[in-house]
């Protein structure tokens, strides 16, 4: 399979960093993953070789759920990472399917994986965790207002639902605990939002779902 040239997405100013794709040969077609290599032209005209990973994208969420005091607990994940071979602590997360809108993708996966749904929702941004060899992208979601519910797990999904608070949640940070790319990111928006001096406004929105 050959692709049609890369036009670089980048500012004017910036093109002089610019790697032009020159043909691309498609190397692994699974059931998730897309791999390509590709020859580039590289900003001194010499030519080069790229390995990399086409992703569809997925979302993640930062699930707030309120108690009873007024304290935050935050919903997350313990699951079995096979690449990993360890149980990773993670927020819940899954990939976009083909055309599916992301705010729609971050409350089914909510719902799927943790039986929670949300009232309201906010969208904080995206990241980039593999930028040296994949295209993925990852939306990422804050949830409140949260109710309880039955899970709809996936054939072969199996992953424990714990709360933690952000308190708990840095320390795992901090000493290794959790190492998860997304969550590390998650953990960064909180100190931002929710923290002692919140400097980053987040947009609310109802759920589609939401009566």
């Amino acid at each position: 399979m050959t692709a049609a040239p890369l036009i670089p997405i980048v500012d004017s100013a910036d093109r002089h960093l610019a790697e032009v794709r020159l043909n691309s040969q498609e190397i692994l077609r699974g059931h998730f993953l897309h791999a390509f290599r590709d020859q580039v032209r590289m900003p001194d005209q010499r030519t080069a070789s790229r390995e990399y990973v086409v992703h569809p994208g997925a979302v993640m969420v930062i699930p707030l759920l309120e108690q009873a005091d007024g304290s935050v607990r935050l919903v997350l994940e313990r699951q079995y990472r096979y690449p990993m071979g360890q149980v990773m602590t993670e927020f819940p997360a899954g990939k976009l399917d083909p055309g599916e809108d992301p705010f729609l993708c971050a409350q089914r996966e909510l719902k799927e994986e943790t039986g929670y749904t949300a009232k309201e929702w906010a969208r904080a941004g995206v990241l980039h965790p593999v930028i040296s060899y994949s295209t993925e992208f990852i939306e990422i979601w804050f949830a409140r207002g949260l109710t309880a519910g039955q899970r709809r797990l996936d054939a072969g999904e199996f992953l424990d639902v714990i709360t933690a608070t952000t308190e708990e949640l840095m320390l795992w940070c901090m000493t290794g605990q959790v190492t998860d790319a997304k969550t590390l990111a998650g953990a960064f928006w909180l100190q931002n939002t929710h923290g002692q001096a919140p400097s980053w406004p987040l947009v609310w929105k109802k759920s589609h779902t939401a009566a």
